[in-house]
């Protein structure tokens, strides 16, 4: 029997070709679903940094037939180094290779936010119909259609609108209550960019914490290029604006408060005045009540960001691909069932990787004064000298949520 006998056939319109709306698209035309997937840029976004694979993520990737193609693109990066301005090594945290227990700081399935995107796209290009430089600028919605109205000027009518756009999602903010504010604030903001590798630049991820609440982090991903970061703890307006400025405004502005840090901070500051690829963000997750309306429905970080500093941001949005995908496909005649399943399922799992993250332990981490840095640093060399990572892997048999399981969902399973 053929997968697309086994159920309704839906017209499905997914905002956005990141990860998430990829990995839905992925599964919803491997079931026999029409997908159609618009994106605002003009071309698949290959560019991006780093990003990695955790617990139930690497169990949705394996699920899709994908793990041994991200095998081949996974980043050689053995560890994290604690440094001081001099460079030297106060303390260093090494991978969790060991199968069991959870991921350290760097995940043993760390790969480019591009070459995954390359992945996705190559596994669903034959089936899926992608329109770039497009975007929903508008829609409406029944009980039995959505019409959606593009910025090319064109409209069409689908089953499904899935907003998949991100963060700063436009279809979330279309279905939400008027002034309703689905942002949790961490209090603070990163940058990060690439820049020209060196040869001191290792495998290794050199973490640096500057006094005033700044961190710099680097990591090399390939023999050219390195990759920075820039991370600052700051609640006020202006640091909380200035991602909306033009680009030359926000790098004036990392530039600025970065300047006298230390360590490598003038080469960085310097390869980011010229760096081609630069994004700026607010460290933020998002929390909503819904993740659907009538026949939209939400994914990926559009309906739950846990924010960078979760670890789960890509393997959040392969599970929550992964749970809608079988819903809709489980329930193709009965849409509000299949979207209050997605969030019955799936909202304990995104809820426990966004209450993973704690504000107070991410400023613990990025103290204020030298000698609060002094005390972070000795006292994670010790915690090291004492092995309690490994102790703690032996005691916790799985990483992040290891409570909530993947659910079996045969109707995406199935094969030809």
């Amino acid at each position: 029997m053929a997968i697309a006998e086994r159920a309704l056939s839906l017209k499905v319109l997914i905002c956005g070709a990141g990860v998430a709306g990829a990995a839905l698209a992925y599964w919803l035309a491997r079931n026999g679903h029409r997908v159609t997937i618009v994106e605002r840029f003009p071309v698949l976004r290959k560019a991006g940094a780093q990003v990695d694979l955790r617990g139930q993520g690497i169990e949705a990737a394996r699920c899709m037939g994908l793990l041994d193609a991200i095998k081949t693109k996974l980043v050689d990066e053995p560890g994290v180094a604690f440094v001081n301005t001099k460079g030297e090594i106060k303390a260093m945290l090494m991978a969790n290779t060991s199968g069991r227990g959870p991921q350290s700081l760097t995940s043993e399935y760390e790969i480019m936010r591009g070459d995954l995107m390359r992945i996705l796209f190559e596994a669903t290009r034959e089936t899926v119909d992608y329109r770039f430089d497009c975007s929903v600028e508008q829609f409406e919605q029944d009980e039995k259609h959505v019409v959606a109205r593009f910025t090319d000027g064109s409209s069409e009518e689908f089953d499904i609108l899935v907003g998949a756009d991100g963060q700063g999602s436009h279809i979330r903010k279309a279905i939400l209550p008027t002034g309703a504010d689905p942002y949790r604030r961490m209090g603070i903001q990163m940058a990060y960019w690439f820049i020209p590798r060196i040869t001191s630049d290792n495998n290794i991820r050199d973490t640096y914490i500057a006094p005033g609440g700044r961190m710099v982090m680097r990591r090399s991903h390939n023999p050219a290029e390195t990759q920075v970061y820039f991370v600052l703890r700051d609640e006020s307006d202006e640091a909380s604006s200035v991602h909306r400025e033009p680009i030359d405004r926000q790098k004036a502005f990392w530039a600025k408060r970065f300047r006298d840090a230390g360590w490598q901070t003038e080469r960085f500051i310097e390869g980011m005045n010229t760096a081609d690829f630069f994004y700026s963000q607010e460290v933020l997750q998002v929390r909503v009540d819904s993740w659907s309306d009538r026949r939209v429905v939400l994914i990926g970080d559009a309906a739950h960001c846990a924010s960078p500093f979760s670890g789960m941001g890509i393997s959040g949005s392969l599970v929550g691909a992964y749970v809608l995908a079988g819903e809709i496909s489980r329930n193709s005649g009965d849409l509000r069932q299949a979207f209050a399943n997605y969030d019955a399922v799936l909202r304990p799992f995104a809820n426990e990787i966004q209450d993973s993250v704690k504000p107070f332990l991410l400023q613990l981490g990025m103290p204020r004064a030298r000698w609060q840095i002094s005390a972070f640093h000795a006292v994670t060399a010790l915690a090291l000298f004492l092995r309690i990572p490994e102790l703690i892997a032996r005691i916790l048999p799985d990483d992040r949520d290891g409570r909530w399981l993947l659910p079996k969902y045969p109707e995406l399973l199935r094969h030809d």
